[in-house]
Parts: C-alpha cells; structure tokens; sequence
C-alpha cells in the first residue's frame, strides 16, 4: 500500500499499522531527493529515511522507495533530471549504500511520459532511460540485492509535448537500450470506470467507458506485449499504483470516470484476483493508491482515490473507506515475493 509516512511520526506509526493488520507485506514511500541534499550536493540529512526503514522493519513491512524531485541546486523545476544525471547517480547509490539489505525495492522517477513529471519539457524515453541508467548502475553497485524498478507510466492517449503515451514511451525505452537497466518495468494501473476484467479490446469499444485502450486495468496486458516483443519477458510488472476514484465533483475531470465508495471496494478486490489468475508470474508486485494524506482535502484529486479518509495529523484513528476493509478481508497467498 502507498503511504505518506514522511514529517509525522503519529500518522506514519498509524498507517504502518494498518497495513500490516490488512494483511500487505509491502509500503511504498516517496523520498524526494531534495528533502535528503536539498542545500547543497553532499550535505546530506538522513533522519526521515532512517525513521521510515526502522518502523517499517518493527511492522514486518517490505519497503519500495519511489526517487525523483531533484534539489533546486541541480534544476529549478518542479519535478524533472537534473542538469548532471551523475548527481542523480551518486545520491542514488548513497541512499542505496545506506539501507543495503534493509530497503528491497528502489523505483527510478514517476511518470516520466508527462511534462509536469518531465521539467515541463515534452517527455523523452531516451532521456529517461540515460538517467535510469545511471541511478540502477549506482544502486546495484551500493546494493547488488536490490530491485530496481523502472518509473511508473501514466496511462494516456495525450501526445506531445504535453505527454506520450505510454506504449510509444515504454517501445522508446526499449530503443534507446533501458532493458539491461531495470530489474522490473513499473506501471501504473487505474481502472478508470471499467470492472477490472474487461478487455483492452472491450474498453476500447464503450463510450462509457472511454472508449480507449488504456482506460482498462488490463491495459497492462498491452504493455505486456511489448516486454515479450523486445525480448524482455523475463522480467515481472510491478504496478506501483492502481485503484479507483470516488470523485464527486462534477468540474472534476477525473468525475467522468468516478465509482461509488463501493464499487471501488470491490474492483480493488476483484483485480488482485484477476492479477492471481491470469497474470502470474509475470506480475510481482502490486501497490494500492493511496492511504489517505493527512494534508489532502476534498479539493484535492487524490483525497478521492485513496482507500481511508486522510484525518487529521495526529495519528488519530481515521475513518475507512469500504475499500480498505475490503482488502483486509481478501485472502491472501503466500506466493514467494520478487
């Protein structure tokens, strides 16, 4: 499950329990690299990783942490590469070096096929793949044991400059050389509004339901293909996000493809099963977006995907939503982890 553990230690302690009493093995975190060298290259400040890693370990709790936002000193953006990727390199394997054995799984950016994860530049798979190059070299040599996990994409029909879809991204990965630089391609799976085990094929073909490809969960499928094309099939999916939004606001335009509380309870469900079913082994691992943040509000897009209410900063218990209940009570396997 995706969680917000970072600046409070009463939330944190709270979310970390309610994964591990939903029966999850795994916590993704962000860590923005200017939050640890925010001031200046070297000067580093390690307590909120340290904090994480170690009450991570206390609730049995895999870790993945998602790197990216790059310090001011090194692009003043947002979030998007660094002027020197070796920058990027060496605080990848310092990070790496700090929690060998200790963290699992390390992913490389976040949906870099959008211009608002891209510096606002129009996104560029051989730009991407030049910097996950040089973040996965840095951590297998701090951490040969580690996963490394190649960025999420964005499912999207939207084309250049504001974004590239993710199939035409993910076939400029394999062009430019990626594949001997990850050990796990991320994705990202919303449902959007369809069930979870409707085809590509019959998305694509309802309005209702966008009448696009990637509007499917199994859109995953598509990229699937891509993997086997390139002679990559090898390598498990991790979907590093996926879920459902209960968006009521009817200006949103996430509203279209919005569910109820609990027709997002039971899609969450129902796509574990199919992944179990139909997907194995070529998928590893699957995260759940999001437990709620505590700073969101309903004005905030997320605030609608997540599966507790985001409550108040002070480790309060928090009011759960149909779908966190829901996946409590899923069964489990006790399949080997990636």
């Amino acid at each position: 499950m995706y969680a917000f553990l970072w600046w409070n230690h009463e939330t944190a302690e709270r979310d970390l329990r309610l994964i591990q009493e939903a029966g999850f093995t795994w916590v993704k975190q962000n860590v923005g690299w200017r939050d640890i060298e925010g001031i200046v290259k070297g000067r580093q400040d390690w307590y909120f990783t340290d904090w994480i890693v170690d009450q991570a370990e206390a609730h049995g709790l895999n870790v993945l942490f998602r790197l990216d936002h790059q310090p001011f000193w090194s692009g003043w953006y947002n979030n998007g590469p660094p002027e020197n990727l070796q920058d990027f390199g060496d605080f990848c394997g310092a990070i790496a070096a700090r929690y060998r054995g200790r963290v699992r799984a390390y992913e490389v950016w976040n949906e870099p096929n959008l211009a608002r994860e891209w510096a606002d530049r129009p996104p560029d798979p051989a730009e991407y793949t030049a910097l996950l190059k040089t973040c996965y070299v840095a951590i297998k040599a701090a951490d040969p044991e580690a996963i490394v996990i190649s960025a999420g994409l964005a499912p999207t029909g939207t084309g250049l400059p504001i974004a590239m879809p993710d199939e035409q991204f993910l076939i400029g990965m394999y062009e430019a050389g990626a594949a001997p630089y990850f050990d796990m391609l991320g994705l990202h799976a919303p449902g959007y509004k369809a069930p979870p085990e409707l085809s590509p094929d019959e998305v694509a073909a309802s309005p209702e339901y966008g009448g696009q490809r990637f509007f499917a969960f199994r859109h995953v499928e598509d990229m699937r293909a891509i993997m086997e094309r390139y002679g990559d099939g090898d390598k498990q999916i991790a979907i590093t996000e996926m879920g459902w939004t209960s968006d009521p606001r009817p200006d949103s335009p996430y509203h279209w493809h919005a569910v109820t509380e609990e027709q997002k309870a039971d899609y969450l469900v129902r796509a574990f099963r199919y992944a179990r079913d139909h997907w194995r082994p070529w998928v590893g691992l699957m995260v759940v977006a999001f437990l709620g943040n505590p700073y969101w509000t309903p004005e905030d897009e997320q605030y609608w995907w997540a599966i507790t209410e985001p409550g108040a900063g002070d480790g309060t218990e928090v009011r759960l939503r149909p779908a966190y209940e829901a996946l409590k009570a899923m069964e489990k396997t006790t399949s080997p982890q990636p």
